[in-house]
């Protein structure tokens, strides 16, 4: 498999021979207001800049040149308006329950299906995993999510975790699935209330005890304006807990190969 990081959550995954493209965001640099009051969120940080705060490191035609879109859940940094305009209304989309599935058809999408327990595209399995979105109250603000594991017999199981904290459900899924590669969002994202909206440094901390021996990606980081942790900081603390050689922190258009 190979896995490219484009933007924020934004990844290329390629995987027994098929391109998936994971979370699409392919709006321009500076697009959009700010997550917090003007967004319908609370306050964030960093309400004078405009988001994706960093620009798509690869062009659109080479991004969207996929034979599957994995969509976790429909934030505006996760699926936004340029991906909805910019994909081919044909192209294979994966959602995670049928509301998701009713707003994706509704922007022309032609070929949607619901991610289940079971869900095949060609001979790779997808099972649709648990995520929570936070801890506490702010789960009413954030909402449903998902992640994703990836099975083919001629390739690593991958574990795509998804907008999580880290809890007892993707504990449970590497015990159940043992994944030989997970990638997780980790720019631990807040508002000023209600704490981390994903992984943050103890999170991915605690996913590399659990999988002591696999190759953690680190995605999600520095490229929406309520980002808390940034990839200096991560790496620091990844070498503080000698976990440097299985957690990786990658640039956005940097690819790993496993």
């Amino acid at each position: 498999m190979n896995i490219r990081q484009i933007r924020n959550a934004t990844i290329v995954v390629q995987y027994a021979g098929k391109k998936f493209l994971i979370d699409p965001v392919l709006a321009d640099k500076g697009t959009y207001p700010p997550f917090g009051p003007g967004m319908g969120y609370p306050d964030a940080i960093r309400q004078d800049q405009f988001n994706p705060l960093v620009s798509l490191p690869r062009s659109i035609d080479e991004i969207i040149n996929v034979d599957a879109v994995i969509v976790t859940h429909l934030h505006l940094d996760h699926f936004d308006d340029a991906a909805k305009e910019i994909l081919p209304k044909g192209i294979k989309m994966f959602v995670q329950n049928e509301e998701d599935a009713k707003v994706v058809r509704k922007a022309g999408f032609q070929n949607v299906d619901v991610l289940q327990k079971n869900t095949f595209f060609k001979d790779i399995q997808l099972i649709k995993t648990k995520g929570e979105h936070g801890r506490g109250e702010i789960l009413k603000v954030a909402g449903e999510v998902c992640g994703v594991i990836f099975k083919h017999p001629k390739e690593k199981t991958l574990y795509l975790a998804g907008d999580t904290v880290w809890y007892k459900a993707v504990k449970e899924v590497i015990e159940t699935y043992i994944p030989e590669v997970i990638v997780v969002n980790g720019g631990d994202n807040q508002f000023l209330i209600g704490g981390s909206l994903i992984m943050g440094k103890d999170d991915v901390y605690e996913v590399h005890k659990a999988a002591p021996n696999v190759k953690i990606i680190v995605s999600h980081m520095e490229a929406m304006n309520h980002w808390t942790l940034s990839r200096k900081e991560l790496k620091s603390f990844i070498n503080e807990k000698s976990m440097s050689s299985n957690v990786l922190v990658p640039d956005d258009g940097e690819d790993y190969t496993f």
